[in-house]
């Protein structure tokens, strides 16, 4: 039997009632796993017909999670950044997404915009999911025609998250 955007949806709120922490995340990224290998589901969602953009597909009310649908024709590369207060699960359906995750190394003399060092990239692939935590910093960097599905904790549009500058990226050592 087919898993369902809907079943997934259920099924998150399930896990965080029960366990809103690192582990229980992961359980999210593998149902996210799981909901990614359903071909129908890709297609509908994801598939050369979707229109460009970021879709809503989901929200819990109870636990305020939030699906969504990034579909996009045009390459991009995102400066690092977190999502504040807000856990992301990032699920690849076609294509794929580099992905970088950065650390805070100090910071500059108003230590309000500290500096940050990249110490691991990786790169989804479909069916593939990577978890941010919290306040986690990274980067993305797609190809046109990249697609995936982003779980979040909340409404990031709701939320203060922090973007840093290319002036606040250290070199790699």
């Amino acid at each position: 039997m087919a898993y369902t955007l809907e079943q997934f949806g259920a099924d998150c709120g399930a896990t965080l009632k029960k366990d809103d922490t690192h582990t229980g995340r992961q359980r999210i990224k593998g149902l996210l796993e799981k909901l990614l290998s359903e071909r129908d589901f890709v297609e509908k969602y994801c598939g050369p017909d979707a229109t460009p953009g970021v879709h809503l597909l989901y929200a819990d009310p109870a636990t305020d999670v939030h699906v969504l649908a990034h579909i996009y024709d045009k390459p991009r590369v995102s400066p690092p950044h977190d999502h504040g207060e807000s856990w992301a699960i990032y699920g690849q359906a076609i294509a794929y997404t580099d992905m970088t995750d950065w650390a805070l190394t100090g910071g500059n003399a108003d230590r309000e915009r500290p500096d940050v060092r990249a110490v691991r990239s990786y790169r989804l692939f479909p069916g593939m999911a990577g978890t941010y935590d919290d306040g986690k910093i990274h980067s993305i960097d797609y190809p046109a025609g990249a697609r995936f599905i982003r779980v979040t904790g909340t409404d990031l549009d709701k939320i203060k998250r922090r973007v840093y500058t290319a002036a606040q990226v250290q070199a790699a050592e």
